[in-house]
């Protein structure tokens, strides 16, 4: 249930933000970024508990109130590849704060239940055209089956990371 309310929530966000509406001019903008993760617990020793992930994204940002729209690659996350679509609803402009959820794809297999996440960041207009998004994310994750692991992995996430957004 919790996975279908992520799908219908996700898929609401991508209609929503690419009717032709939302293209006001400076409103939308897309982005390239990277993060650095580390697990909170501490998990064995032949599993890596951090490393960097890379991301695209899309906002739609026209007030105080916007979206976005994260594809996230994990290339090695507790020694797995991975998968991250997520989704968020950002408070603020220059200093925001934002709320989403995402779910996870690793090794080839979709997680059973989504993931939270709470992000605190800071928007730096380079140009009136590009933006540094610096940010911190707080993951709060549930249970994820790993082949080969001991147990499963039921860990919080921090990351670190940021992204040059193309303003449009």
């Amino acid at each position: 249930m919790t996975q279908r309310l992520f799908y219908i929530i996700f898929t609401a966000v991508l209609t929503f933000s690419s009717s032709t509406a939302l293209f006001a001019e400076g409103a939308s903008n897309f982005g390239l970024g990277v993060n650095y993760f580390t697990a909170i617990d501490d998990l064995s020793s032949d599993i890596d508990k951090d490393g960097f992930s890379y991301f695209i994204s899309y906002q739609y940002r026209p007030g105080l109130i916007g979206f976005e729209a994260n594809f996230e690659v994990l290339p090695d996350i507790y020694n797995v590849d991975a998968i991250t679509p997520s989704a968020y609803l950002i408070v603020g402009k220059t200093l925001y704060a934002a709320v989403g959820m995402g779910i996870m794809q690793y090794d080839g297999h979709w997680a059973n239940d989504p993931y939270y996440g709470l992000k605190l960041g800071l928007n730096l207009s380079l140009t009136e055209s590009i933006i540094l998004d610096v940010f911190g994310k707080y993951q709060i994750s549930s249970k994820v089956d790993i082949d080969n692991a001991i147990d499963n992995i039921d860990t919080d996430t921090i990351y670190l990371g940021g992204a040059v957004r193309f303003r449009f």
